[in-house]
């Protein structure tokens, strides 16, 4: 593996692992009213793009990362609409 592909696949690691701590918590706390819906929406377009992106220049660091990246924003969506748009939420 080429030098640039590794600190792809550790950069993808890093930010999607990023992601984990917050996903857990709005899961075992059912509490998430902190988290902006605009956030979330803007880093579901983000990701998107970067995975279609990484789909047409065939890049595997950007395939992985977004992927990845992108379930776990989804369920914070998915999260976020359960648990979080009333006021108490």
């Amino acid at each position: 593996m080429e030098i640039a592909s590794a600190l792809g696949f550790i950069g993808a690691l890093l930010t999607t692992a990023a992601f984990i701590p917050q996903v857990h918590q709005s899961w075992t706390t059912k509490k998430t009213h902190d988290l902006s819906l605009g956030w979330i929406v803007c880093l579901i377009g983000g990701f998107s793009s970067w995975l279609a992106y990484g789909w047409l220049i065939k890049d595997m660091p950007l395939i992985f990362a977004n992927t990845f990246s992108l379930v776990l924003v989804v369920s914070l969506l998915w999260m976020k609409l359960k648990w979080g748009m009333g006021k108490d939420g």
